[in-house]
C-alpha cells in the first residue's frame, strides 16, 4: 500500500475534491445543519456557521497529508456542493480504513452516494493499494445499508445496542460490514 492521500477523483456526474474552509456556507446550508441527514451521525447538526468554518479549516489543513482520504462530493452540474466521503483510520500496515459518508437530502435516492463511494472503493483498491475497506451504520439507517450494498460491503455482523445515537440518545444496534480487494476485484470482472 502506497499512501497517495486526497486526489481529485471524478464520475460520470461527481467532483470529488479535497475541502477547503470556503465550502462552508454551503456545506452548513445544504446538510450541516439538518437533523434528519445527522441523526444517525456521530456528530450532532451545526448550529452555527462559523462553527462549520473552523472544522473545514482543519479538514483543508488535513487534506495536505498522504494519508488522508476525505472528499467533498460535488454535482458537476451546477458546481453545487452535496455532500462528504472519507475512509478514515487509514492503516499502511493493515493496509485498512473504514468509510463514512454523508450526504443532503435534497439529493437522496438519486445514487449520488453509491456513485462516490463506487469511486472512492475503485481509487482505495486500484491506485492506494487497500486491502480491506469496512463500513458500518445504525441497522434502521436503510439508505446506508443500501449504498454499502451496492458497493459490495458485504454483511459480517451486528454489534447489539453499540452506540448511543447523539440525536436521541437512543441505543441503536450497528451493522458491520466489509469489502476485500478480492471482492472488488471480482465485482470488477462481473
Amino acid at each position: 500500500m502506497e499512501h497517495k492521500g486526497t486526489k481529485v477523483l471524478e464520475t460520470e456526474r461527481l467532483l470529488l475534491r479535497p475541502w477547503k474552509e470556503s465550502d462552508a456556507e454551503e456545506a452548513f446550508g445544504h446538510w450541516m445543519h439538518d437533523p434528519e441527514v445527522t441523526k444517525y451521525l456521530t456528530w450532532t447538526p451545526h448550529t452555527d456557521v462559523s462553527f462549520t468554518h473552523v472544522l473545514l479549516r482543519a479538514w483543508e489543513k488535513q487534506s495536505k497529508a498522504s494519508d488522508c482520504y476525505h472528499w467533498a462530493i460535488v454535482l458537476k452540474e451546477g458546481n453545487i456542493l452535496i455532500g462528504d466521503v472519507m475512509v478514515d483510520h487509514a492503516d499502511g500496515y493493515q493496509e485498512s480504513g473504514s468509510v463514512g459518508y454523508c450526504l443532503g437530502k435534497a439529493w437522496w435516492g438519486k445514487g449520488f452516494m453509491t456513485e462516490a463511494l463506487s469511486e472512492v472503493l475503485r481509487y482505495c483498491f486500484e491506485e492506494v493499494g487497500f486491502y480491506r475497506i469496512n463500513g458500518s451504520h445504525a441497522a434502521k439507517n436503510i439508505g446506508s445499508s443500501r449504498v454499502m450494498e451496492k458497493c459490495g460491503l458485504r454483511y459480517e455482523g451486528t454489534r447489539r445496542k453499540y452506540f448511543r445515537m447523539l440525536s436521541t440518545g437512543e441505543w441503536v444496534d450497528i451493522v458491520v460490514r466489509g469489502i476485500l480487494r478480492e471482492d472488488y476485484r471480482k465485482i470488477r470482472q462481473a
